[in-house]
């Protein structure tokens, strides 16, 4: 059983929740001090063990067989649903290829609680989980988020950082989105709840500069339209794929892009190809 815990305000645990720990004969966590204090807030007396990314691998086999023999195994994250950036996705996945059934007590969920908070559009959203701690790395992975939304993705993103590696975070996806809509959630639920919402520039040099704690989520708002309407801009992106690409592959690319019928975009590129070719008539290809 997969069982969510609160994210900060124990108030937030549900009673299904609660009474899945209590009758579990085992329950798997990150660590084991964490979740010991949430037991003895709830009065839950079961057994617990570690289950983290350097030992779920290791351990997968001996679980399936503990759950196989009818044993009541619950797993539990720090905080939050279990499997959204923390260990368990591989058991689960194991336990599903054996035939095990495998259940969720759901609750609290710190992405979307600060997407609710957020203002900025609630669906579609992209959870992407921790960005790489590097800058370099973190530019590359930002840069092909980016890349797909040149070719259609329109979402809100959301991430999770690390309190002193938030202003360098936030100033990255400045570089790579522009000073686009966004928000920092902090603390949910807790005491020192904050919400802070701007463009991407005002909030990297707000943290740049106010020290950030706690835990961390980091939004983004999708981009602003880039439709585009005019011929000089339509046969831009038509020449630069007709490069590389048929005529029908190149309007199916440009057409999800530019978000023109695609009967318009499949027309103009067989012009442009014809006239590429030194020819006077569109020639389908």
């Amino acid at each position: 059983m997969l069982v969510a815990t609160p994210i900060g305000n124990l108030g937030d645990m549900t009673e299904r929740a609660i009474d899945c720990l209590r009758h579990a004969e085992l329950v798997l966590c990150e660590d084991t001090r964490v979740t010991a204090r949430l037991f003895s807030a709830k009065q839950i007396g079961a057994r617990t063990e570690p289950l983290h990314e350097h030992n779920e691998r290791q351990r997968i086999p001996a679980l399936l067989d503990l759950l196989e023999s009818g044993t009541r195994i619950a797993l539990v994250s720090d905080a939050g649903t279990p499997l959204l950036s923390d260990p368990g996705y591989r058991l689960v996945r194991a336990a599903i290829e054996r035939g095990i059934r495998v259940g969720a007590a759901p609750g609290a969920n710190a992405a979307i609680t600060a997407l609710t908070l957020s203002g900025l559009p609630p669906h579609p959203f992209l959870f992407v989980g921790f960005p790489p701690p590097r800058s370099s790395a973190r530019l590359d992975a930002f840069g092909r988020l980016r890349a797909a939304e040149r070719a259609g993705l329109a979402a809100t993103l959301i991430w999770h950082e690390a309190p002193h590696r938030l202003a360098d975070m936030l100033a990255d996806l400045a570089s790579v989105f522009g000073d686009r809509e966004a928000a920092v959630a902090r603390e949910l639920t807790k005491r020192f709840e904050e919400v802070r919402r701007g463009g991407l520039a005002a909030l990297s040099s707000h943290y740049a500069e106010t020290a950030p704690r706690g835990e961390i989520t980091v939004l983004v708002g999708p981009p602003p339209d880039e439709s585009v309407t005019d011929a000089d801009g339509l046969d831009a992106r038509l020449s630069e794929a007709l490069a590389t690409l048929s005529v029908k592959d190149a309007a199916t690319l440009v057409a999800g892009v530019v978000r023109l019928p695609r009967r318009v975009v499949y027309t103009r590129a067989m012009e442009l190809a014809a006239a590429r070719a030194g020819r006077s008539d569109p020639v389908e290809g």
